[in-house]
């Protein structure tokens, strides 16, 4: 099914529904690797050892974990409009004794609820293929971090490889959806998953993205043969 008109409304219910395997089904997707993107990711941050750090569309907190390992000493903001991703984020971050330096908070990347400079570094994972303005969430992204910060965004993006290319596309648009069915019974936003990616930008616009959005020094990297991105730019100043 395509998303309603209403994006956002239809985004949020889908990961409500989703939330029980969502970890799971990340697991076999990507064979284990999606953890090791987001240590990188956090690595990209480049903070220091007390930085405030904001994590967007923190979904259950895998990349807030990931930031609170390699920042033992930061305090982390853990952002998300999901309510049921929150709840299980704010269970996995105490189960991990990561509980007093990590803050949920419910809100909208497109309208963060943060003022100006708050934070060292900002990351997010796997948000702008859900948001309805990319450019405007990279602005408040730059508008929250300060001057010289770093905006690090975790992404799946389009293979190149032409060979590849055919064989990933079988794999997302056939085998995907099933194994959510089978895995987390909603067959529905595993179909999403590979529609977002077939509307989405290609690695090298969201470069372009980033730079509108008045980042700087904006770069990216490809994993997994092309078919995860990390772009990084950073606040001027």
């Amino acid at each position: 099914m395509t998303p309603t008109p209403d994006k956002a409304a239809y985004v949020r219910r889908m990961f409500d529904a989703i939330v029980a395997r969502y970890d799971l089904m990340n697991r076999l997707m990507t064979a284990g690797r999606d953890e090791a993107w987001r240590r990188r990711a956090a690595r990209e941050a480049h903070a220091p050892s007390e930085a405030r750090l904001l994590d967007v569309a923190a979904g259950t907190a895998d990349l807030t974990l990931a930031l609170a390992r390699q920042y033992p000493a930061a305090r982390i903001y853990a952002l998300d409009f999901s309510l049921g991703m929150l709840e299980r984020g704010i269970a996995k971050v105490r189960e991990r004794g990561a509980g007093e330096r990590v803050r949920f908070i419910a809100g909208d990347a497109l309208a963060l609820p943060f003022a100006d400079s708050s934070f060292d570094a900002v990351t997010s994972g796997f948000l702008m293929r859900n948001v309805t303005d990319i450019v405007r969430a990279f602005a408040e992204m730059r508008r929250v971090v300060r001057p010289g910060g770093r905006v690090v965004c975790l992404e799946i993006s389009k293979p190149v490889l032409p060979l590849f290319s055919r064989l990933f596309w079988w794999y997302f648009t056939r085998v995907v959806p099933a194994m959510g069915r089978l895995v987390s019974g909603n067959a529905e936003a595993y179909r999403y998953l590979p529609q977002s990616l077939a509307q989405f930008v290609t690695a090298e616009e969201l470069k372009g993205m980033m730079e509108q959005a008045g980042l700087e020094e904006v770069t990216y990297r490809r994993l997994m043969l092309g078919t995860v991105a990390i772009h990084v730019g950073k606040r001027p100043g």
